[in-house]
């Protein structure tokens, strides 16, 4: 879900240029993995670089073929009428987090450092009950808009274009983390071609401004 709208924008601007219909379906990553490894018949499938590693290990993708695309940080977000805390720093982020009546995290990369961040902290216990995870493919900022989560992490992608929400900024470089997300041709693909073809559009240097604008940098 945290690349939807930078690959709808990349999809399009690619069929216009070829004349290449693309149909992207975009689902949680574990929604997504799952139907891969089930054999429905994609080309391509674009996840975490790891998970794509996954998917090649277990001979679903095509060994070879990843493409990485685009890094991606975490960010923070609060209800837009919500006081905004300092999260300036690790120490200041922890005050926040311990503050906070509730906490969204997906069940994504993101969830995953997050749950290790909170456990190096020693809060894990602490803040176990505050913890809300959203089902596979429901953004965390949707929660933090309609006021159930007060402190929602996300990938920036998915928080900085939702109503309702204020972005504080990313984590803090300390405590950062960058997924990269990355494509892989699907072994069970008849069109190995064309989706190499589109992959290098995706990858060229006039790719880059559409992915910056969308929170993510050309990986």
């Amino acid at each position: 879900m945290a690349t939807r709208q930078v690959l709808a924008e990349l999809t399009d601007a690619y069929s216009r240029r070829t004349g290449c219909v693309v149909a992207i379906e975009s689902v949680g990553g574990v929604d997504a993995i799952r139907r891969v490894q089930a054999g429905e018949a994609f080309d391509v499938v674009l996840l975490a670089s790891d998970a794509v590693d996954r998917l090649v290990a277990s001979g679903h993708v095509v060994a070879g073929s990843r493409v990485d695309l685009v890094r991606s940080p975490v960010a923070i977000a609060v209800r837009s009428d919500a006081p905004r805390p300092d999260i300036g720093s690790e120490a200041a982020l922890r005050r926040a987090v311990e503050a906070a009546r509730s906490i969204g995290c997906s069940t994504g990369p993101s969830g995953t450092h997050l749950a290790a961040l909170f456990e190096r902290w020693g809060l894990a216990d602490r803040i176990r009950g505050r913890i809300v995870q959203p089902p596979p493919g429901v953004p965390v900022g949707n929660l933090v808009a309609r006021g159930e989560v007060e402190l929602g992490f996300q990938q920036l992608s998915e928080l900085m274009h939702l109503d309702g929400i204020a972005v504080l900024g990313t984590l803090p470089a300390e405590v950062q983390f960058i997924t990269t997300f990355s494509a892989g041709l699907c072994a069970a693909s008849v069109q190995g071609d064309a989706v190499r073809a589109m992959l290098d559009f995706m990858n060229s240097p006039e790719a880059a401004e559409t992915k910056r604008r969308h929170g993510m940098e050309p990986a």
